[in-house]
């Protein structure tokens, strides 16, 4: 097959693709690789293939054809085609939540010289670089790669990097609880799509409106998060989106929890994680581990809920995240309690914020034999916040643990809003805080 018969079936496939004829689109791709002796013929299909595996949700057949590009950018001994490879070899391992490795692959990206990275690419590698970030629970170093991001997509007027990064910065002030900002940017993404999104592919709009839901819920808005999740899904299954599927019948579930309605929030739950494990997702298992538990908690089946949450631990430990700091209120109580996926700040989290449900904390302690244990985890929930770096420089509170409004430094340190704005009256002329 020549280079220009490659071309051809390369444009055939895409026409297939964005017609939603996906399998039709795989096959003449997998034709281009077996009778294709053009290199960069070859390195473009193989960058199709791993795109569309990852919209599928097949992140190690993602992975595969990633490493058989970085080979074949090799043969072709061009430093911007290495370039793109290690990039899609760092979101394969992204998806796949071996965040370290993504990490490092974003760091080769970056030293790889005499490439278009400052131009055109540096955006994409510093959002996966704030994406794993993100996943270890190292949340300065991910705000620093998506403020980076964020600069390149403002530098090279990148809309649609930027509506990217808004949604991941909605992920992030989702974990660290400032909800106020995590609707504050996936409503960004979504202008950014309704103003410039019009040739973009649906899943920029799916993405903002799935971040928009999240967001809506933790502020209680269940209506409007409700609204938004049923768009984000319509599209998600129109297009054999599997990740968002399985996100969106995460949040489902929560929001039928929210409401109090146990009995269509469990199987909503079992259906996301049935996706998760097919897809591979293991940080999206442990946010549904958490979901049940918390069901779980109020129906005040404690053993059940104490269960869930070793499972939740294992799964966490698994992917590398020894610490989840952040925790979702459980609805349906009355109170706030912040819940981890992990036995040790379950209970911290109950120590700290002194909340009403410390007789639940002694009731599954008393059931489970954990006194001792209670003990070491507020030792070691004091530690995780030390090593995440989540409290606050002013008010010295943890960070993460209710709702509150937060205050980025140009260092990507994070402040209590209210303690800076009441620090600040009380010390005209002094500058911030050192980092």
């Amino acid at each position: 097959m020549g280079q220009d018969q490659t071309k051809q079936q390369i444009e055939k496939g895409l026409q297939l693709y964005q017609s939603n004829q996906t399998e039709k689109a795989l096959h003449v791709w997998m034709k281009v690789l077996e009778k294709s002796s053009d290199l960069v013929g070859r390195f473009r299909v193989l960058g199709c293939l791993v795109t569309a595996h990852s919209e599928m949700g097949r992140y190690k057949e993602m992975l595969k054809f990633a490493v058989v590009q970085i080979d074949t950018a090799r043969e072709l001994e061009d430093a911007d085609f290495l370039l793109e490879s290690y990039l899609n070899l760092a979101r394969s391992n992204e998806k796949l939540c071996e965040f370290h490795k993504t990490i490092s692959y974003c760091k080769t990206c970056l030293g790889l010289p005499g490439t278009r990275v400052g131009a055109q690419l540096g955006g994409q590698v510093s959002l996966s670089m704030g994406n794993a970030f993100l996943g270890l629970s190292l949340f300065q170093k991910a705000l620093e790669s998506f403020e980076k991001a964020l600069r390149y997509a403002h530098n090279n007027d990148d809309t649609m990097l930027e509506c990217r990064v808004c949604c991941s910065l909605g992920s992030f002030y989702t974990q660290v609880k400032d909800y106020e900002k995590a609707l504050f940017f996936p409503c960004k993404a979504a202008e950014l799509v309704n103003d410039y999104g019009k040739g973009w592919s649906l899943k920029y709009r799916a993405m903002s409106q799935y971040h928009m839901a999240v967001a809506y819920r933790l502020l209680g808005h269940l209506g409007s998060a409700m609204e938004c999740c049923e768009e984000s899904m319509k599209i998600a299954l129109q297009h054999g989106d599997r990740p968002l599927q399985a996100l969106c019948l995460l949040c489902f579930a929560d929001i039928h929890r929210s409401r109090g309605d146990l009995e269509t929030a469990f199987p909503r739950y079992d259906s996301a994680m049935s996706i998760m494990t097919e897809i591979g997702n293991r940080l999206g298992q442990v946010q549904v581990l958490l979901g049940v538990a918390k069901c779980w908690m109020a129906r005040k089946s404690l053993d059940k809920a104490l269960d869930t949450i070793e499972r939740a631990q294992d799964l966490a430990e698994e992917v590398g995240n020894k610490v989840q700091q952040q925790g979702r209120a459980v609805t349906g109580t009355g109170t706030g309690l912040g819940l981890v996926p992990c036995l040790t700040l379950l209970f911290a989290w109950l120590q700290l914020s002194q909340l009403k449900l410390h007789c639940l904390s002694e009731a599954i302690c008393r059931s489970k034999g954990l006194q001792q244990e209670l003990r070491a985890h507020v030792v070691r929930f004091h530690e995780c916040v030390e090593e995440t770096e989540l409290y606050c420089g002013l008010c010295g509170e943890s960070i993460g643990e209710k709702n509150s409004r937060l205050q980025a430094l140009p260092c990507s340190h994070i402040f209590h809003l209210r303690p800076c704005e009441d620090k600040g009256r009380h010390r005209a002329g002094r500058k911030d805080p050192p980092c």
